[in-house]
């Protein structure tokens, strides 16, 4: 920034009166902070990086204390800079106000290849922080895997499930699942099973991968008890409100089996727990059931979150999570979003694949087309039955999709008056041309 925009941001941190995200403020009024790192490493972790501001003094209401020695403070700030591991290259603006000096130390974000950046004096696990709110906090072991993981492309879906032999696998689907690719790929036509087995990671180096058990187990969760979904209806719009009775949850489920039977399984549940509304097209007269999410989207959103969700052993205990509000539907996933794509690319930008052999199979078995299309679908879906685009969180470690429902736009009246009214103004709106007696019983 130039000298001038410092200003500017002088001005604006006396209207925040608080630290966020990408701003954090130091006295330094008496010399250089000593530890500088734990910011450094969160703001060079994160998208966007973040700016440390000197000569604001938080804990006196943050007045403008200035800076003791700018030139030397510089030198100070850029030896912490060189300690880290990648090191950091900061952007230093100096500027002048009523004779106090003040600096600005813009933090780039480290290309994800290279995440995390930490202080190499403590070491990649101790070293590595990332900004909450206004905070630095360590990272948490989950967190420096996955950016190595993606690093060192680690395939989690393919390491060994101990002592899980090929007899414990449903042998009709693993045979229906060769006879499609021998059917849909001339090559393999002329291979033997173990041939394509190889090929495919069916098994690896003479063990069965997570991804079989997954596909082709009748009951993975015999080894991976916690890689199912768990599934709730909540009475009310928040965890933690009941019903009249005391309970907790209107509906409740654990969905276990593999991936196909978790999926429709899935769908069950929500149907199950989604209200039906009666909509009269006020074009043609048709009456039309039309329920609080359409299947469709849904459908999308349960297979992206069993398909792409982290399949390490740092989420090994944890479900896909289905939680059905008075006013939205969320699917949340382990693992958050895989590599350089960011949640305002999603449906635009073709992303990283974390399980590239789970999803390659899948698509033979029918179940996803794997052309990216998933979130271009939920959109089309929610937009041709007039409801809100889908929401999408990415947020320490676990990726959510929301749907709302539409009703949640209309007033502020309660749900049976607003079905009325909307029933009502389309049956106006039918009758507003001459119609027949058949065409208005209809």
């Amino acid at each position: 920034m130039t000298p001038e925009e410092l200003l500017d941001k002088l001005a604006e941190i006396q209207k925040l009166k608080c630290e966020t995200e990408r701003y954090e403020y130091k006295a330094a009024a008496q010399g250089c902070p000593k530890r500088l790192y734990d910011t450094l490493s969160s703001f060079s972790n994160q998208d966007g990086g973040g700016v440390i501001f000197f000569g604001i003094d938080e804990e006196n209401g943050y007045a403008e204390c200035g800076v003791y020695d700018p030139q030397d403070l510089q030198r100070k700030i850029g030896e912490q800079c060189l300690q880290m591991e990648p090191k950091v290259r900061p952007i230093l603006t100096v500027a002048e106000k009523d004779g106090k000096f003040f600096v600005a130390a813009e933090i780039p974000p480290v290309d994800l290849a290279d995440r995390p950046c930490f202080y190499a004096g403590s070491g990649r696990i101790k070293g590595s922080y990332v900004r909450v709110g206004d905070r630095d906090e360590p990272m948490t072991d989950f967190e420096v895997y996955s950016f190595e993981a993606f690093r060192v492309r680690r395939r989690d879906e393919l390491r060994p499930v101990p002592d899980f032999a090929p007899t414990q696998l449903d042998q009709a689907a693993l045979k229906d699942y060769v006879e499609r690719l021998k059917a849909g790929k001339p090559y393999f036509a002329a291979l033997d099973d173990q041939s394509v087995y190889a090929l495919m990671n069916v098994f690896v180096n003479g063990q069965t991968p997570l991804a079989t058990v997954l596909l082709f187990s009748p009951y993975p969760q015999a080894v991976f008890p916690q890689l199912c979904v768990t599934a709730v209806v909540v009475p009310g719009k928040s965890v933690g409100e009941t019903a009249e009775n005391g309970a907790r949850f209107l509906d409740n489920q654990r969905i276990e089996g593999n991936i196909e039977t978790m999926l429709n399984g899935s769908l069950s549940f929500i149907r199950r727990n989604m209200r039906v509304q009666t909509v009269v097209d006020p074009q043609t007269g048709r009456r039309e059931d039309r329920e609080d999410y359409p299947l469709t989207a849904v459908r999308e959103a349960v297979l992206n979150a069993l398909a792409h969700r982290d399949y390490s052993v740092y989420t090994e205990g944890m479900p896909v999570q289905i939680m059905m509000f008075d006013d939205r539907l969320e699917i949340r996933s382990p693992g958050g979003l895989y590599g350089r794509i960011r949640v305002e690319q999603l449906g635009s930008v073709q992303p990283d694949t974390r399980n590239p052999t789970l999803i390659n199979a899948m698509e033979i078995l029918g179940l996803t087309e794997n052309r990216y299309s998933g979130i271009p679908v939920m959109r089309a879906a929610l937009e041709k039955a007039h409801m809100p685009e889908p929401e999408f969180t990415d947020r320490h470690g676990t990726f959510t999709v929301t749907f709302r429902k539409a009703n949640e736009e209309v007033g502020r009246e309660s749900g049976a008056r607003k079905n009325a009214a909307l029933r009502e103004a389309d049956l106006l709106a039918f009758c507003a041309e001459p119609r027949s007696r058949a065409e208005i019983s209809a």
